[in-house]
């Protein structure tokens, strides 16, 4: 796949503010890429880190968030880690928050890599397992719409945790939409009140490119003939669906006055 290719058509389609980030898994730290040297409290934050550059991370690099460790299965975790992951899901059982007979339902990736490459899709040193967005609802919609089409299916809408949605993609090979977490809402800028996450699998990546693309054109298209239709039926008129349609070929030619 041409990455750079896909990257320009997501970000024109769905006029997105954030690049497209790729999610790639490996055993270890490819040759060429850096690993992270900042420590995060969260693995999330390295989604928005991505934004702007490619960047390699091990197990040691998201201990900070035992919930992260765990969802991506992250090989060989320290004893630490793996105490704190049982405290926290203790204090999250007393607040009711995650129960205990919840913790089955999180989705955990099959794999257990040793590492995790984050970057601008663009420029991503390996084929992606998972492809980012940061979308409104707005920019949603024709994911959504992409989505159905493709897979006959609707996409699941995951809550706490979402890093989940990494794995939740990668092992079901199907789209996937998070609303955030208040943990990844705290930790990631780009998840405001208005904003949610897509991880669209990477080996499909070229297919859903194609289809948001059509499908954006379309919306464009057709909300426009919503409005015109409104304001007609809103000015006392009763238009027939030809004369809408009429209406919308008029308003898209230019003035030639």
């Amino acid at each position: 796949m041409n990455y750079a290719d896909i990257t320009r058509s997501l970000t024109r389609s769905l006029d997105l503010t954030r690049p497209p980030i790729a999610v790639c898994l490996a055993d270890s730290v490819p040759d060429g890429v850096t690993r992270i040297e900042k420590i995060v409290p969260a693995g999330c934050q390295f989604w928005q880190q991505a934004a702007t550059r490619t960047f390699a991370t091990v197990t040691a690099d998201h201990e900070l968030c035992a919930i992260g460790v765990y969802t991506h299965n992250l090989s060989s975790p320290s004893q630490t880690c793996k105490a704190e992951l049982k405290e926290l899901l203790g204090v999250l059982d007393s607040m009711t928050y995650v129960r205990e007979r919840d913790v089955a339902q999180v989705p955990v990736l099959n794999a257990s890599p040793g590492c995790v490459v984050y970057g601008p899709l663009a420029e991503t040193p390996l084929p992606p397992e998972v492809v980012l967005l940061f979308a409104d609802s707005r920019q949603g919609l024709f994911v959504t719409e992409a989505v159905q089409q493709l897979e006959a299916g609707l996409p699941p809408a995951l809550g706490r945790p979402a890093c989940a949605i990494i794995a939740q993609a990668v092992n079901s090979g199907r789209a996937a939409l998070s609303l955030g977490c208040c943990g990844a809402r705290a930790y990631v800028d780009a998840l405001s009140d208005d904003v949610a996450l897509w991880a669209l699998p990477g080996s499909r990546l070229a297919e859903y490119a194609e289809r948001i693309s059509a499908l954006a054109t379309a919306n464009r298209v057709l909300g426009t003939f919503h409005v015109l239709r409104r304001q007609d039926v809103e000015s006392g008129k009763r238009p027939s669906l030809a004369e809408s349609l009429g209406r919308l070929q008029a308003h898209a030619e230019p003035d030639v006055t």
